[in-house]
């Protein structure tokens, strides 16, 4: 409260401070607490993203599974909903060929652009949308690019900004060497074996529809300028 104090007599006017009630600096002091609060919510998130994104990059399962809330989600392409850490964690490692960790000369790039992070006011949320690239493939065998868009939804369990969902929308999975302008109507996303051998807890929230159709993923957040939602 000392500190907070202190910025509202950097940041406001010494005689308006002078005319302030103490009510009236403490409800200054609430406000500006908040907005700290939100602006360390976006700062965290888009660490937290960025963490799982390196940790699947690499194959460290159980580091990418603990990023999530205890009740959790994590839904990619067809695969279905899978929830909670410890299954989260199983579907990664199957998604991946089963092993801990990468085997020699497989890429498995997750990168994740284009951030538009919003936090709740009482900063206790959040919602995000990212762009996903993926550079995927195995030395000498094959290679491919994916494409995406996550909508995903943050919340502060413990003090601690968590995943509690991860929704990526895959748009298309396709041949390194023949590129995305080749493939045919559904070709570019399938339902992977690691789901059929280990079944998701339930089918996907959405049906997909992968490139060359025009897929929109729902938008979480308001239009930043109108406010209004976007259809």
């Amino acid at each position: 409260m000392r500190l907070l104090l202190a910025a509202i007599l950097f940041t406001v006017p010494v005689p308006a401070v002078a005319q302030m009630s103490e009510t009236q600096v403490r409800a200054e002091a609430a406000a500006l607490t908040r907005r700290v609060e939100v602006l360390e919510g976006s700062r965290a998130i888009r660490n937290l993203q960025r963490a799982f994104g390196f940790y699947v990059d690499r194959g460290l399962w159980a580091d990418a599974a603990t990023l999530f809330a205890a009740d959790g989600t994590i839904e990619i392409g067809a695969d279905g909903v899978y929830q909670g850490p410890q299954r989260i964690e199983e579907y990664l490692r199957r998604l991946h060929g089963g092993q801990e960790g990468l085997v020699y000369g497989q890429l498995n790039e997750w990168v994740t652009l284009q951030p538009a992070i919003v936090v709740a006011d009482d900063a206790m949320s959040a919602t995000a949308r990212w762009r996903d690239l993926g550079m995927l493939g195995q030395y000498r065998s094959h290679a491919e690019w994916r494409d995406g868009i996550y909508e995903n939804t943050y919340v502060r369990e413990g003090g601690v900004w968590k995943i509690n969902s991860l929704h990526l929308y895959v748009n298309f999975v396709a041949p390194y060497a023949q590129g995305w302008a080749r493939l045919d109507e559904g070709e570019g996303l399938a339902r992977s074996q690691a789901s059929v051998d280990f079944p998701p807890d339930r089918p996907f929230t959405a049906a997909p529809a992968p490139f060359p159709a025009v897929q929109v993923p729902p938008f979480s957040a308001p239009h930043p300028v109108t406010g209004r939602a976007v259809q």
